[in-house]
């Protein structure tokens, strides 16, 4: 990141975490302490870690910043893509592969408006001294649709081999039937090659009425996505209604079930699908929550460090972190950690194996914590 540090130190405001201002918690593998490592962000969306330690993140309005190790923020940063700004759509997530150091590539989802209407866009750039260079749209999640500001998704994620991009999308909310299309990009788990093709394996290919694009489908809103370590697998989580969020095991050409079944309800009460929570031709999730968590953002820590591996989860409503130990792909009993305080968009783990939390708030700002 030497290159972008060189350019970025006047632009740096002044880090406002101080180890005095921790917070003690206690949890299932031992005290922990919470301070402010960043702040002066608004609504942080997503957060990709660079080698040098520090973060580039994403704010929902629009714009694009690079937090440095120690916590300082910069300018929005040059080169941004589009955006619509508008209920929950904005500048979404953003990803680097693990060859950053030399290809300075960067990838990142939006909310965009295009002829028809919206959609979730997958953006490719390069990271260079002052910003964004050659922004280039990758995918378009079509068709675009003229109405609704709800359930764009997205996660942008590179495989730990660098050889694949995975992008989550929601079902935009107003036709639910889209995410059971396999010619719709709505409401799906998308795979591309690392350039952008379309890979030859994914299981739609060839097929009549079907995208290429299409890894998996029947998603509602699909805000969490990562690779367990432990396995290899792809695991996500995404909102349901009213209860019936999830965590899913993510396996190529699967049906997950959106809306055709669910655990849950209509945010007035009302049943969907006539009540039928599974069925054939549907894969189940490996966990469920009625009532809602809300689920956001996930991430697996380290093996080797203080959370064992354990899966974590960003929740918005209600709010706080939510921890799971894993056996495999099993996840074992939750414990819910900094409840009901704020609102938590994405997790992320340093190089040091310091949890970072992104709070989903107007005066946004970056959490960490570390064993205590």
């Amino acid at each position: 990141m030497t290159m972008l540090r060189r350019s970025l130190p006047l632009l740096l405001a002044p880090a406002l975490a101080r180890a005095q201002d921790a917070t003690a918690v206690r949890t299932g593998r031992g005290a922990v302490r919470v301070t402010e490592w960043a702040s002066g962000l608004s609504h942080p969306w997503g957060a990709a870690l660079l080698p040098d330690g520090g973060l580039l993140v994403t704010e929902r309005p629009g714009r694009l910043r690079y937090v440095a190790p120690d916590g300082r923020v910069s300018a929005p940063l040059a080169g941004a893509p589009p955006v619509v700004a508008e209920g929950q759509g904005g500048l979404l997530d953003v990803a680097v592969p693990p060859d950053f150091a030399r290809s300075r590539e960067v990838f990142l989802s939006a909310a965009t408006l295009v002829e028809g209407g919206a959609l979730t866009r997958l953006w490719r750039a390069r990271l260079g001294q002052a910003g964004l260079e050659a922004l280039t749209p990758v995918l378009d999640a079509a068709p675009a649709q003229p109405s609704g500001r709800q359930h764009y998704g997205s996660r942008v994620l590179v495989s730990p081999d660098n050889a694949h991009l995975f992008m989550t999308t929601g079902d935009r909310n107003q036709d639910r039937e889209r995410a059971q299309r396999p010619g719709d990009l709505a409401g799906k788990v998308l795979r591309l090659t690392r350039d952008g093709r379309v890979p030859a394996d994914n299981p739609f290919v060839g097929r009549q009425g079907a995208r290429g694009e299409v890894w998996s489908l029947g998603h509602r809103n699909p805000q969490g996505l990562a690779f367990n370590p432990a396995t290899g697998s792809l695991i996500l989580a995404e909102f349901g209604p009213r209860g019936g969020d999830e965590l899913n095991l993510i396996q190529p050409g699967r049906n997950y079930g959106w809306p055709l079944v669910t655990t849950g309800r209509e945010y007035w009460g009302g049943q969907i699908a006539g009540g039928r929570t599974a069925g054939p031709g549907f894969t189940d999730p490996i966990r469920f929550w009625t009532p809602a968590v809300s689920p956001s953002g996930i991430a697996f820590a380290p093996r080797d460090g203080f959370w064992r591996g354990d899966l974590f989860m960003a929740c918005l409503n209600p709010s706080g972190l939510l921890r799971l130990p894993m056996q495999g792909d099993v996840p074992g009993e939750e414990e819910r950690l900094l409840w009901n305080q704020v609102r938590m968009r994405q997790v992320v783990f340093a190089a040091d194996g310091a949890l970072l939390i992104l709070t989903d708030e107007n005066r946004g700002r970056i959490l960490r914590v570390t064993p205590g």
